[in-house]
């Protein structure tokens, strides 16, 4: 860290400002839009002055001159009480005590009667007034001074410096400190891409139970470690390891078995998660292998007779790859990522006919347009400070779209919103600086779609004798396994929730 360059006072107090006015909490945004335009120069910067009979005209700029006349922070708050409205010491230590809790609906009328009248009468704007205490408010529901700030702004500067100069590095430590924040494997992996570091495949012969960096080609590249497979544990993962140490890199599929110990199932696992590439062995034929295995110590005579050869193939089955789509789908099921295709590439074709755009596009559009987009689900917000309004974060094979979803929307199409993987959206684009949103005045869940990728999903399951009483699923409705538990009598597959099919991963969601 001795390189890591310091920045100027400006520059960080910079970052201190930009660190409370994206921070998630109800900051008032007639305060944080002035500041942006200030800040860039298409608003003059004016600080707020009393009357001349009240106070010298620079009575607030040391208070506000640094945020550009824009009260940011609660200590600026507290100190406009002080000077601009003439609170005493103990009713400012009221309004201190009131900041954290505003529990009290009388206590709030009358400290912003207090405050604003005072103001007023001191020949300030009735508006700036109400502007300064309804920051206040919004600080007693999430409060932020400057020095949280300036701690938090230390980080991200850190932590900004180090993705910008090592990229595979951070890329790897965050994929290690999952689960973690907002952003799902899948999302870390496609930036890192996106700047520049190869990312390497789950492997047997090359993995440990962490993800690690290597050299490949003059470059640092991301390995994906063994964590990264669903449900695979990490004491196997060390038997591997071991095994790989002590003996070599593994020839086949019955070898790793043999020498790691692990049971047939693990090994299958393995093989569905195509952890075989170093064997120059398809995913098909390594499943096909897999499911060849006998557990020696569970089942003791087919295990003697495959110690003398009986049983074994006459001639080794060659299966066909996958296809593609199917390939992905097998990652996400099995990764909860792909670094072969992204699912919506294939669906694109169909939805550019439709007049679909993709993510990265809409930037290109008219301002406050109407525009339709498609994505999978990766993250649902509905912060209690936002008055009812959901955020939701989709992303197809060029990035990520922000979509806003007014109370009105959300009580209307409540379903699609909760249970949709894969949304087919339409709304009108807005965008300010570099933050693009898509408010939405319709949505459909478009997650059916996502079967057509898989062969194995697209094919009809075999009538059954009793399909009278027992019904063969819809070709597209998802079936989820349920797994035998106390009170769970119909264990096996049945149809769950639409968020509970195994398709792609579950978003990340934040009520």
């Amino acid at each position: 860290m001795n390189m890591l360059p310091r920045l100027r006072p400006r520059q960080f107090y910079d970052l201190v400002i930009e660190v409370a006015i994206v921070r998630p909490g109800p900051i008032q945004g007639d305060m944080v839009h002035p500041y942006l335009k200030r800040r860039r120069g298409a608003e003059k910067v004016e600080i707020p002055a009393p009357g001349p009979a009240h106070g010298p005209p620079d009575e607030l700029t040391s208070i506000l001159g640094r945020t550009l006349g824009v009260p940011i922070f609660q200590e600026q708050a507290m100190k406009i009480a002080l000077d601009a409205a003439k609170f005493t010491g103990a009713e400012a230590n009221r309004l201190r005590k009131a900041m954290a809790t505003f529990r009290s609906r009388g206590m709030v009328d009358e400290l912003q009667d207090m405050m604003v009248g005072r103001m007023i009468e001191r020949g300030y704007d009735p508006d700036f007034a109400e502007r300064c205490f309804n920051q206040i408010k919004g600080f007693g529901e999430y409060g932020f001074p400057e020095s949280h700030a300036a701690s938090f702004a230390l980080l991200v500067y850190i932590s900004s410096w180090l993705k910008c100069h090592f990229p595979a590095a951070f890329a790897c430590a965050l994929l290690n400190s999952q689960p973690m924040g907002f952003y799902a494997p899948a999302q870390i992996v496609r930036d890192a891409r996106e700047h520049g570091v190869p990312v390497l495949p789950v492997d047997v012969n090359c993995s440990g139970w962490d993800n690690t960096l290597e050299v490949e080609r003059g470059a640092v590249a991301l390995r994906l470690g063994l964590r990264q497979v669903d449900g695979f544990p990490e004491a196997a993962a060390a038997r591997i390891v071991s095994a790989r140490e002590e003996g070599g890199r593994f020839a086949d599929v019955r070898e790793l078995q043999e020498r790691a110990g692990l049971s047939p199932a693990l090994v299958e696992r393995l093989a569905a998660a195509d952890c075989f590439n170093s064997l120059e062995i398809t995913r098909r034929q390594a499943l096909w292998d897999a499911r060849s295995l006998i557990a020696a110590p569970e089942l003791p005579l087919f295990a003697a007779m495959q110690a003398r050869g009986e049983g074994a193939e006459a001639k080794a089955t060659r299966l066909p790859a996958m296809p593609l789509s199917e390939e992905v789908v097998a990652d996400y099921q099995t990764q909860r990522l792909s670094l072969k295709a992204h699912p919506m590439a294939f669906l694109r074709p169909q939805l550019a006919e439709r007049g679909f755009v993709r993510a990265a596009d809409l930037r290109l559009r008219k301002f406050r347009s109407s525009v339709q987009v498609a994505g999978v689900v990766l993250i649902r917000q509905r912060p209690g400070s936002a008055k009812g309004v959901c955020f939701i974060t989709i992303e197809d094979e060029s990035g990520v779209a922000n979509l806003v979803i007014w109370p009105d929307v959300m009580e209307k199409q409540r379903k699609v919103i909760m249970s949709a993987r894969l949304m087919e959206v339409q709304g009108r684009v807005e965008y300010d600086d570099e933050v693009i949103h898509v408010i939405v005045t319709r949505l459909t869940d478009a997650t059916a779609s996502l079967h057509a990728l898989s062969d194995d999903m697209l094919n009809s399951p075999a009538a059954r004798a009793d399909h009278v009483s027992r019904p063969l699923p819809s070709r597209f409705q998802p079936e989820v396994w349920q797994p035998p538990g106390p009170g769970n009598r119909d264990c096996g597959w049945s149809h769950g929730h639409p968020r509970d099919a195994r398709i792609i991963p579950a978003s990340r969601d934040f009520h």
